[in-house]
């Protein structure tokens, strides 16, 4: 039976059509596009189309067969090329400076890059501490941001106007309805991945190799995450999900999984080059000043994956969904073993040579700022650190390791525990490190100063202060005011030994009164003890000035009554021999003067001023 007139009549005129668009028969076909030109010479092509594919599934006669076979083949040749032309002319640049202002929109609104000034001083037991130093500088000066958590979601764009997606879906439908599904895949995902590989370049992410990555030097790695963090962020939010949504418009119910696979011909390389970075640095070595840049690390990428899960829904990309729940898992872990090893860094740290002056050691400075700032990240760690501190039987095999009463954390979260143990070490340290001073006094200001100075460091940081129990606190407190007392008992003790009564009296059967020789042995040795006090500890240096003056009054109130007592009794004594400026050298003022000269931290410039004659 043949077919009825009119479909002849039909297929005649659609061929025509197909055979005049036909590229490699015509110059003329070649030097234009169908879609370039009006809506009805393109309707009319599609109609060509459609014609050509009816005709082929009621011809009969194996001649109209083939006929229609060559007409479709050339159809699709030219759809694919119309298909190609349009993808091209809508990837205009424009695009690229876009992401780039997005890049830089979305990190203004996270942490800052700049840098500012720390109290963080070198500390050659840590082979780390420059690197971290550096680090800390950074986030102190902007610890208000120190988190990347923000409540940024998908912010989808559209790549190409309604009317092309019109038009591409008409070429994808009769190009998929002649079994070119293949063909029309590959022409996307060429063309698409190109547009897709300059914005991800324009992004500033490289190349690199997970081993490429494991090589770089931390600072330098430093640069690139915070680069990661602001490109990761556009690449889920904005890029990538904008690929997926053109996916959808074009592809979308016109085969099984058409939109995922082009979707993932598209981003897989860009992706899995993203991630690949994260891994790279949750699986390197761990070391303290990391933690920081992990910690931002784990935050970014906790935050994005909400979004990636949806970006990345189809089952072809499970893939990445489970790369990033797996870099998660692995940042936790790193961060949760770079604090273990910081806990044992601060009990091992071995340096025997006493500070000059008795002031605020290195390690002190080191292990309080670095607690201080990584506090900032309290609501990750407390996800993060959900076990408490082995405390004294995690060094088991050191019958010197502190232990630490948890009564008085009761309630507390394990990172608190956390804290307080490491500010217990940080004390067992200092301990250990006051033994090398030959003078006691030193070695008690020393103590004084340094457990001081944690105490600040807790009341100065909110963070800190919330997780450090107030009996706790309480108890450093205590021990710097012991410390404080300890050395005014070592230096003036035997000071004011000098100024006492005992031993200056003498009576007999012919005489009762004072001895004059003791009573100047006794102006002597105190003179002698002030002198040699004033000139060491002048040296000393307590850093706190309300400390220092504390410290000052403290001493005055011991020394300055004792000393105008002893004077007002003894001086008509002296006064009333031969030379008694060699005796009573110093009036209550002068020594009110001098005490004005300690813990200052620099030698004096000239001797301790005399009396005016």
């Amino acid at each position: 039976m043949e077919p009825p007139e009119n479909d002849v009549v039909s297929f005649e005129s659609a061929e025509k059509i197909i055979l005049g668009w036909d590229s490699t028969a015509s110059e003329e076909a070649r030097a234009k596009m169908v879609f370039d030109g009006d809506r009805h010479e393109i309707d009319r092509y599609l109609q060509a189309v459609d014609d050509i594919q009816r005709s082929m599934e009621s011809a009969t006669i194996s001649d109209d067969q083939s006929k229609a076979n060559i007409a479709i083949q050339i159809a699709m040749a030219r759809l694919e090329d119309e298909f190609r032309n349009i993808l091209i002319a809508h990837t205009t640049p424009t695009l690229t400076d876009y992401f780039i202002d997005q890049s830089s929109s979305i990190h203004s609104t996270s942490a800052t890059d700049s840098t500012g000034g720390s109290e963080v001083q070198e500390d050659e037991a840590f082979t780390d501490h420059h690197a971290i130093s550096k680090e800390m500088e950074h986030q102190e000066s902007s610890r208000s941001s120190a988190s990347y958590r923000s409540s940024s979601s998908i912010r989808e764009i559209d790549l190409i106007p309604s009317e092309t997606i019109y038009d591409l879906r008409s070429i994808t439908e009769r190009m998929i309805s002649a079994g070119y599904l293949r063909e029309c895949i590959q022409v996307y995902g060429s063309v698409r991945k190109s547009a897709v590989d300059a914005s991800f370049r324009s992004l500033g992410i490289e190349k690199l190799s997970i081993g490429d990555i494991q090589r770089l030097e931390w600072e330098v790695l430093e640069t690139k995450i915070r680069r990661w963090i602001r490109a990761a962020k556009v690449c889920v939010r904005i890029l990538f999900a904008s690929e997926k949504k053109l996916c959808e418009q074009i592809f979308e119910g016109l085969g099984t999984s058409t939109d995922d696979a082009c979707f993932m011909e598209t981003v897989k390389g860009p992706a899995i080059q993203l991630f690949n970075f994260a891994e790279a640095i949750s699986i390197s070595r761990r070391s303290p000043e990391k933690l920081f840049k992990i910690l931002d690390l784990h935050d970014a990428l906790s935050d994005l994956l909400p979004d990636i899960d949806i970006v990345f829904e189809w089952k072809s990309s499970e893939s990445i969904r489970v790369q990033g729940a797996e870099i998660l898992s692995r940042l936790a872990e790193a961060a949760r073993g770079i604090l273990s090893e910081f806990e044992n860094a601060v009990l091992r740290e071995p340096s025997t040579i006493p500070v000059p002056g008795g002031t605020i050691h290195p390690l002190t400075r080191y292990v309080m700022n670095y607690i201080s700032l990584i506090s900032d990240y309290k609501q990750t760690l407390i996800e993060l650190i959900v076990l408490k501190p082995s405390t004294g039987s995690r060094y088991s095999s050191d019958p010197n390791t502190p232990d630490m009463d948890l009564a008085e954390l009761e309630g507390q979260t394990p990172l608190a525990h956390h804290f307080v143990w490491i500010i217990v070490i940080l004390q067992f340290n200092l301990e250990g490190k006051s033994k090398h001073y030959k003078d006691a006094s030193l070695a008690h200001l020393f103590i004084m100063n340094n457990v001081h100075y944690i105490v600040q460091k807790i009341r100065g940081s909110p963070e800190l202060r919330e997780m450090i129990a107030d009996d706790f606190l309480r108890k450093l407190t205590g021990k710097y005011r012991q410390a404080a007392t300890s050395y005014q008992r070592a230096t003036w003790v035997r000071v004011l030994y000098c100024l006492r009564d005992e031993g200056l009296h003498v009576s007999g059967s012919f005489s009762s009164g004072v001895s004059k020789s003791a009573l100047r042995e006794r102006f002597k040795s105190f003179n002698a003890m002030f002198e040699e006090v004033h000139k060491t500890q002048a040296v000393w240096l307590i850093p706190d000035t309300q400390l220092r003056e504390e410290l000052r009054i403290s001493i005055s109130e011991l020394l300055i009554p004792a000393y105008r007592s002893f004077l007002g009794r003894f001086r008509s004594h002296i006064e009333s021999g031969r030379h008694p400026e060699n005796y009573i050298k110093y009036t209550v003022e002068d020594l009110e003067s001098a005490l004005l000269d300690f813990f200052e931290g620099y030698p004096l410039s000239q001797h301790l001023r005399r009396r005016s004659q």
